[in-house]
This record gives C-alpha cells, structure tokens and sequence, in this order.
C-alpha cells in the first residue's frame, strides 16, 4: 500500500460474514485495508480484485501468537487509523453444566483471549488519536442476561468486555479511541438465516459509528446506530 493521506485500516478475520462486509465498506469509502484471513481465497480474494489496490489480505491464525508476531513484522512501518478485531466462533447452546471443557476453552480463546492479544500485538500501530475496537455483541452485557440459553456464547462476550475494559485501563494515556461495538443479530454463518439484519445494511451504520467517534477517545460499548450498550 503506498503512502497516502488515505484512511488506513487493518480488519482482523475478513474471510467472511461481518468481516467482509467491513472491509468492503472501508475500501468503497476511501480506506486504504488490510485484511485478514487464514486462507487467501473466496470472496475476499474477489473483494481485493475488485478494490483497485485499496483492499489487500495478509494471512492469519489469529489465535497463534507467533503468526500474529510475523504479521506485526510484515507491518513494520504502518500507520493505521482504525485497528478492529472481528472474530468470534459459537458452538451451540448447551447449558453450561453440559459444556465439555474443550469446547469452553475454544471458544474463550477464540472469542476473549486472541482478540485482545492481537489488540497488544497491533496496538503501536496505530496512529495518535486512532481507534481501536473490537466486535462485540449485546449477548455481552451482563445486565440484559434476562433470557436463557447460549451461555457460554454470552459468557464469552462478557468476558471480551472485560478485558477490553482492562486494556483500556492500563491503556488510558495512549489517546486512542476504543470500541465495544454491537452489530446486531445478523444473517451470518454466526447468526443465522433466520436473524433479523442483513449485514449490507447494518455493517455501513457500524461504519458511520467507527467515523463519527474517531478521535473521541475514551472507551465505549456502542450498538450499531451509536448507542451506549449497558454493561
């Protein structure tokens, strides 16, 4: 990517979903992104293609350490505007009793753990007065848990709130924007065919968000039209 005045942005796990539809509504605005996927092809591939060189992809297991080290070294040199982190796996819902150790410990890895550990890999990165965020999910907020079922999906996402808000903490002074954003219930491998959003519609109104609060620092947990999601 050449050195413009463009917007840059990195979009951690791309391949598909809500990932894809960010990235491709980065580059039509203007964005100069990088995007991540653990395999090259697919519809990102065709997204890249269709970019006129603004979208290009960088191969990534995000829940290995050492390719997230080889990512930060292939970037060496970068300035990003928006670093953003989409990736979160859902193995269906069993009451907790009933959730088999292996399957929990993949799915907080997935969904808590790498994605703030890409936040520390990626962080110095980003420019002065950037943003950093990370997708979230209403299913997060501890105090609309008011319905059952699919909670170690929900457990997962309260967690990622957490330490996102420990990040933040110890993070205070770098003058970054951070970024708890819920996107709504969207027809996606994640979702579901039957979910009520269509990702080409709700994914510009993250857009208009992740603008509108650039530059505003602080941390916030924020739905798809800007506002505030209850902890």
């Amino acid at each position: 990517m050449s050195v413009t005045s463009e917007r840059r942005a990195l979009v951690i796990g791309a391949s598909r979903g809500l990932g894809l539809v960010l990235v491709e509504e980065l580059a039509l605005r203007g964005w100069g992104v990088v995007a991540t996927a653990r395999h090259g092809g697919g519809a990102l591939r065709a997204a890249a293609d269709a970019s006129e060189g603004r979208l290009r992809i960088e191969l990534l297991e995000m829940t290995s350490a050492e390719e997230l080290a080889a990512l930060r070294g292939r970037l060496d040199g970068h300035r990003l505007d928006l670093l953003f982190v989409n990736a979160a796996i859902d193995r269906g819902d069993l009451p907790i009793g009933q959730v088999p150790t292996e399957m929990f410990t993949e799915v907080m890895i997935t969904n808590a753990l790498s994605p703030l550990r890409a936040l520390e890999a990626l962080r110095d990165l980003v420019a002065p007065g950037g943003t950093v965020a990370v997708m979230s999910s209403e299913q997060g907020s501890v105090s609309r848990n008011t319905e059952g079922g699919y909670e170690l999906y929900k457990a997962s996402k309260a967690a990622l709130n957490q330490l996102m808000r420990s990040y933040a903490t110890r993070h205070g002074d770098d003058g970054h924007t951070k970024l708890l954003i819920d996107p709504g219930h969207n027809r996606t491998r994640l979702g579901g065919p039957d979910a009520p959003l269509d990702p080409r519609e709700s994914v510009p109104a993250v857009v208009d968000v992740l603008e509108a609060r650039a530059g505003s620092g602080g941390l916030r947990f924020l739905d798809r039209h800007g506002d505030p999601v209850p902890w």
